[in-house]
């Protein structure tokens, strides 16, 4: 069976990535490894073994394009509010607060946040099938 370890992203600033996701998800570098041409960097929660690895291609000026394909990451903390207010307070802009429903019943809390290079990162309310 198949464990999923880390999804991957292409930035183009190193410091102020590792700012972001340390701000705004708690996340620190478990390992950094340079190679001719780029450095990957992976990323880890303090309490997940999951791991988001950041690679930035040296010399890379220009933005990403992310085209209509990518969706987002996605995180559940236990208390939205108080991220989202933890979040706006660091500078980070979370979007609003949003509940959706299935089938008439409460199935998601959420709020987005967008990383300096445009991936967006789903906040979800702990509970249900996100606890």
């Amino acid at each position: 069976m198949a464990k999923p370890i880390h999804s991957m992203i292409r930035v183009l600033d190193e410091a102020r990535s590792v700012a972001f996701y340390g701000t705004a998800l708690g996340l620190e570098v478990a390992d950094r490894l340079v190679f001719d041409g780029f450095t990957l960097l992976y990323l880890r929660a303090p309490d997940g073994p999951f791991e988001l690895e950041l690679t930035v291609n040296h010399g890379r000026t220009e933005p990403y394009q992310l085209g209509d394909g990518y969706g987002h990451l996605a995180v559940a903390v236990a208390d939205l509010e108080a991220e989202h207010a933890r979040l706006a307070a660091a500078g980070i802009h979370p979007g609003p607060i949003r509940d959706m429903q299935h089938k008439g019943e409460p199935l998601a809390r959420f709020f987005f946040i967008t990383d300096p290079d445009g991936y967006r990162t789903e906040v979800l309310q702990r509970r249900g099938r996100y606890a």
